[in-house]
């Protein structure tokens, strides 16, 4: 008992009998002491950044001046830098190359047709690992044109083929940019926590002021979404070179220049690829949103769907875009693992078969599609739906569950979700401010704590407490639970391999499933509210805190399981007080990521009814009202870092506990 009540666990029951007390009671004390600066910061000291941003844009837009150029004419250089390549890309994809304008158009050459865009996919395939993910490859790309999304996924893989070398090139740039001076590392890392954290709907009202509606638009805000993980890769991947190899370059006589495009971005190709990974992910991701601003494709459909509630249509365009995930991301891995051997002797096509194949193809697709035109484009009187379905399936769930799912709704949301509600939403804003930093302050020493009570302030400040509170409150519903459900399947992959591969497996798939997806059957089956929205935000968040469960507990040195067994440790034994200590890194850094995807996905469910600060991005965007989404956005960050820097202090102190720092 003497152990319970020391000077750390008094410090955390008397800040959370404080916080609870001021819950209860802020109201009373508002209404005992007329003082309704209690709940509420005081009007007029609220910061009115809102206002000035808008002015500051259409400033920017309308009068910016750089001497020889405006700030609109920069604009339209990127844009039309950004749209040649793209409508090259569509032409084709999809449309084919045409001479003239309107009316006077005239045809001059057909698009790529589906055999070939399989057969050079399967060629990629072949080259980047062997004749199985060429076959996984093709079937998916031949998914596309049997089940009648051929034409917008290729209006997606148009997006992609652009998004992706350019957020790849962009972040390999900054990133070696942030390796050579490390001065400009520090100036980058917080602009790129703002970039992962801030919602992607605060930022499309600037892009659509500055770059218009339309595809250029979409793909600038897909390359702002999905660069920073390859700056943080790169920078990682350059540090971790080894040694020898950086020691054997200098001896070589190596300039800075070669040194780096030589020696270091070489050897640090296997980790570069698992960042251009990441950037197609998050471009594929990204496709629905963009599809809001006029990226059209995949995204489009999935959302026109959403719009008609069409449960059918939505999820069979979504697992579309699932297919076209799962094809990129495993060639893209294969990329990152493919051992660099010596090339065979011998000209291109002995050197490439696939290549002189798929050329062959091209070519012969080109010539008999003239006269076939079921070469050219997959007949239609073939296509199958999978729609109809889709809908029948979840009329069936919803006629012979309902009463089951509103019983468990109406219990969730009874004894979990409208406490904690009530909790979160009676914190009064000034008693919030402080115990932020004093937990801050607890875990990870007085500059984070100082640096959470600004971040805290600057929400309050905006006027956005009672909406950030909400926030609060509900990601941190979705995340205990999703963390609840996540680190035992974790375990369970772990230690049995074959329901491993099942568990990550079914993790590949949620997170390869577009933010958006999620919401159909939610609001089918459960209708808007926080309960559909805590539901979607598990779905979504789950994946990190299995994935992270699973790499911890399996990666447990073997010499200290060996000696657990040595001193007569059972397995329950063994994973208790061994493989589940050592892991708890790893668990802490899941938590991390789980907390991140739910705040991200927070704002997506502003469309099924939720009424925290992703409904006010939600909002601005609908005004295009660019201030009021970019202060929402930067509270969902504010809460994004406090998070993430408290949870990372854990982890660095568990590391230290444990000896691994």
């Amino acid at each position: 008992m003497a152990r319970l009540l020391n000077r750390g666990a008094l410090f955390w029951a008397a800040l959370l009998a404080a916080t609870w007390a001021l819950s209860t009671w802020s109201f009373q004390l508002y209404k005992a002491l007329d003082a309704r600066w209690i709940i509420r910061f005081p009007a007029q000291y609220e910061l009115a950044l809102d206002a000035r941003i808008s002015e500051f844009l259409d400033w920017l837009v309308g009068s910016a001046h750089f001497v020889l150029f405006t700030f609109r004419d920069l604009t339209r250089a990127i844009a039309a830098a950004i749209e040649g390549p793209y409508q090259i890309l569509r032409d084709l994809l999809i449309e084919g190359f045409q001479r003239g304008l309107g009316d006077e158009a005239v045809q001059i050459a057909p698009p790529l047709s589906w055999i070939a865009v399989i057969a050079t996919a399967m060629a990629i395939g072949h080259y980047a690992r062997d004749w199985r993910l060429a076959a996984l490859v093709g079937a998916c790309f031949a998914y596309l044109a049997v089940f009648g999304q051929w034409e917008s996924a290729m209006v997606t893989l148009a997006s992609v083929l652009i998004a992706v070398p350019i957020g790849a090139s962009g972040g390999l740039a900054l990133g070696i940019a942030a390796y050579r001076a490390p001065w400009f590392e520090r100036l980058l890392r917080p602009l790129l926590d703002l970039m992962q954290t801030v919602p992607v709907f605060a930022y499309l009202v600037p892009i659509l002021i500055l770059f218009g509606f339309g595809p250029v638009a979409a793909l600038v805000a897909t390359v702002i979404y999905a660069m920073p993980p390859m700056v943080r890769v790169t920078t990682m991947a350059l540090h971790g070179v080894a040694p020898e190899i950086l020691e054997a370059g200098r001896m070589a006589g190596c300039t800075r220049r070669q040194m780096m495009w030589k020696v270091l971005v070489p050897s640090a190709v296997p980790t570069l690829m698992v960042g251009v990974n990441q950037v197609i992910m998050l471009t594929l991701n990204m496709v629905i949103i963009a599809s809001m601003i006029g990226a059209g494709g995949l995204g489009f459909d999935v959302l026109a769907s959403l719009r008609k509630l069409d449960i059918g249509g939505g999820i069979e365009a979504g697992l579309a875009i699932v297919v076209m995930a799962i094809a990129l991301d495993r060639a893209s891995q294969a990329f990152a693992r493919r051992n660099r051997r010596h090339a065979p002797a011998g000209n291109l096509l002995q050197r490439h078969p696939w290549s002189g194949t798929a050329f062959l193809v091209i070519a012969g697709t080109f010539l008999l599609g003239q006269a076939v035109p079921a070469v050219q484009t997959y007949p239609e009187a073939l296509t199958v739906t999978t729609g109809p379905f889709w809908s029948d399936a979840m009329e069936w769930i919803n006629v012979n569950f309902f009463d089951t799912f509103e019983a468990a709704k109406t219990v969730v949301l009874t004894w979990v979700l409208l406490p904690v509600k009530q909790f979160f939403g009676g914190i009064p804003w000034g008693w919030g401010i402080v115990a932020t930093g004093l937990i801050a302050w607890r875990v990870g020493g007085w500059p984070l704590g100082l640096l959470a009570m600004l971040l805290s302030g600057f929400i309050a400040a905006s006027g956005l407490w009672g909406k950030a509170m909400v926030t609060v409150y509900l990601c941190g519903v979705s995340v205990v639970i999703a963390t609840l459900i996540g680190i035992p399947l974790g375990i369970l992959a772990a230690e049995r391999p074959r329901a491993g591969r099942v568990i990550l497996g079914l993790m590949d798939t949620l997170q390869t499933l577009p933010s958006f997806v999620y919401l159909i059957p939610v609001v089918m089956l459960f209708r808007v509210g926080d309960f559909s929205a805590m539901i979607a935000v598990i779905l979504y968040a789950l994946a990190p805190a299995v994935r992270y469960a699973a790499h911890g507990v399996r990666d447990v040195p073997e010499p200290l399981l060996e000696a657990g067994r040595m001193a007569g440790c059972t397995r329950a034994q063994l994973l208790w007080r061994i493989k589940l200590p050592l892991a708890t890194p790893q668990l802490l850094l899941g938590l991390n990521q789980t907390i991140m995807l739910a705040l991200s996905m927070l704002v997506i469910t502003a469309l099924v009814g939720t009424r925290d600060l992703g409904q006010e991005v939600y909002i601005a965007l609908t005004k295009a009202n660019a201030g009021q989404g970019i202060v929402a956005g930067l509270g969902v960050a504010c809460i994004a870092i406090i998070a993430d820097r408290i949870v990372n202090a854990l982890a660095e102190g568990q590391r230290k506990r444990l000896g691994l720092a």
